[in-house]
This record gives structure tokens, C-alpha cells and sequence, in this order.
């Protein structure tokens, strides 16, 4: 590479290419994406890319794309590939008469990353730091940073099944890892996995299950609540927990009727605001009321 400091300038975000790593820095501002916002600032190490990339964008611009390894950083491994095309953090989006200079550190950057080294044993890319804590639909979701996770149930989403349950708190160290459904889809959540033979089999739907946050309309956005997925994460690998197990699926489970009321409500919001079309509404809603 060049000389270190050298800085590519870009829409959103500058790149900084030191010695052994590449110094993300995001740009604020109404025009930048809220998840750019959050993250600030991220030091990514050579070793933990496989590949740089540079394509044509839309609109007159070029995009510099430095690939991830698997399993290199807790944010990508908590997105699980559902981060939309302008989220990506890891693409640098400059100019068309700047594709000259963005080629130049694309074929400087190559011969520095791991291409042939496959996935990660650990995580190479610093996590969002703690403490941090999102409103979700159903509760509001802390984590301390540390040691322990915890929901506290809003009287006005959360499900009957949650209330019996109570407010949750769980170490750590009992968890294996996290699963986060984007709140920009349909039943998007985030569920605590524990560790397998621990607390029995958890349910499918995560509106019932106390391990479990539900999304919705404004509730759990993307970038409060994949950057707190990552934190956990991060800290139940650091704690030296067991690879993380699929979430159990309860076969045949029937639904509370007035649990299926309230996720129809919800659901016509999203649909009243335009975010679910009038065929996902109806489909929807007909496998929710077969399940009464």
C-alpha cells in the first residue's frame, strides 16, 4: 500500500488504508444511512477480508467493495446476508470520475487480503461497543455491555405468554448465540439462542417465546437493533460458548386467540403504511387465522 494514512473519500464514508487494516469512517448527516450513523467508526484488519471488488454503481458512481471473511466480523455474522445493498458498510460508494484512483487502491488492497484463507476461526472486526439497549414492539431489550441481556415487556404489545413469563435476564454465558430477523421484513426479531438441553425447546413463534424481542412498525430498527445483535454476540463468543444451535421449532402449537389479534393488528399497520402489499396482508393473515 501506499504510505499509511492515505484516505479515499466517498459518499457516507471515507476509507483510510494503514499498514495491516483499512479505517472506516462514516460520515453523519440526514443523507447518510442511520446504520452508518450508529457504527461511526470501524478499524477492519487486511486478514479479515477475502476480496475487494470495483463495479459500476447507479447514477454516475463506482463501488469499492472490500469483501468479509465468514465469521470475521459480529455484525455481518448477526445480519446473516439480510442487510440491503446501501446498508453495506463494507462498500464505498465515490464519484464515476474518481473510478481511476478507487482502482488503484483496489489493486493495492488485493495482494493484502486472506482470499484462499476461508472462514474465520474468531471474530477479527471490533463489535458496537455496550451498553446498549433498543425499543422493540413488544419490550425494551438491554444488554449491559458485559455479562447480561434483558427484556422488559411493554404492557402494549407484549403477547399474554411474556407477561406470564416476566421480565427475562439471561447471562451470557448461558447463551450460543443470537438469531436477528430484519425488522424490514415481515415477523422480524431478534431471539437469544441458549445453549442446547438448557431451558427446553423454544417456540417458533417469537411473539411467544420470552427469549425472544418482536419488531415491528418503528420498533427494533436496524440500526439500534443489528448493532446490539452484534455486541451479544461478540460477547458470547468472547465467553467461550458453544457454536450457536437453530432455534427449536414447537410442532403443532397453537396460538393464545388473543395473541393472533394482536399480531393481525399489527399487521394491518404495516400494511396501512404501505410496507406489506395487499396480497402479503391477505396471505398473511389467513395462515395467522388458521392457526386458531
Amino acid at each position: 500500500m501506499r504510505r499509511m494514512g492515505d484516505v479515499l473519500a466517498g459518499i457516507h464514508a471515507t476509507w483510510e488504508f494503514e499498514t495491516d487494516a483499512v479505517l472506516i469512517r462514516f460520515e453523519r448527516g440526514i443523507r447518510t444511512p442511520r446504520l452508518y450513523q450508529a457504527l461511526g467508526e470501524r478499524r477492519v484488519p487486511h486478514e479479515a477480508l477475502s476480496g475487494v471488488t470495483l463495479t459500476p454503481g447507479k447514477r454516475g458512481t463506482v463501488v469499492l467493495h472490500a469483501v468479509p471473511r465468514p465469521g470475521a466480523d459480529p455484525l455481518m455474522e448477526a445480519a446473516a446476508g439480510q442487510l440491503k445493498e446501501g446498508c453495506d458498510p463494507y462498500r464505498l460508494v465515490l464519484p464515476a470520475d474518481r473510478e481511476t484512483l478507487a482502482e488503484y487502491y483496489a489493486d493495492e488492497l488485493r495482494p493484502l487480503v486472506t482470499a484462499d484463507a476461508g472462514p474465520s476461526d474468531g471474530f477479527l472486526v471490533a463489535a458496537p461497543e455496550g451498553p446498549q439497549s433498543f425499543k422493540a414492539y413488544d419490550g425494551r431489550a438491554s444488554f449491559d455491555g458485559e455479562g447480561e441481556v434483558a427484556f422488559r415487556w411493554s404492557w402494549t404489545g407484549a403477547s399474554s405468554a411474556k407477561w406470564k413469563a416476566g421480565d427475562q435476564a439471561f447471562e451470557v454465558r448461558e447463551l450460543s448465540g443470537v438469531e436477528w430477523r430484519s425488522p424490514d421484513v415481515l415477523d422480524g426479531h431478534l431471539r437469544l439462542l441458549r445453549r442446547d438441553g438448557e431451558a427446553g425447546g423454544q417456540p417458533a413463534q417469537a411473539d411467544l417465546d420470552p427469549a425472544a424481542v418482536v419488531f415491528g412498525l418503528g420498533y427494533g430498527p436496524v440500526h439500534e437493533s443489528l448493532p446490539f445483535a452484534a455486541a451479544v454476540l461478540a460477547a458470547i463468543r468472547e465467553a467461550g460458548t458453544a457454536e450457536p444451535v437453530p432455534a427449536q421449532v414447537t410442532a403443532g402449537a397453537r396460538r393464545d386467540p388473543a395473541d393472533i389479534a394482536e399480531r393481525i393488528r399489527h399487521l394491518g399497520e404495516l400494511h396501512r403504511a404501505g410496507l406489506v402489499t395487499d396480497e402479503e396482508f391477505t396471505t398473511k393473515k389467513r395462515e395467522l387465522l388458521a392457526e386458531l
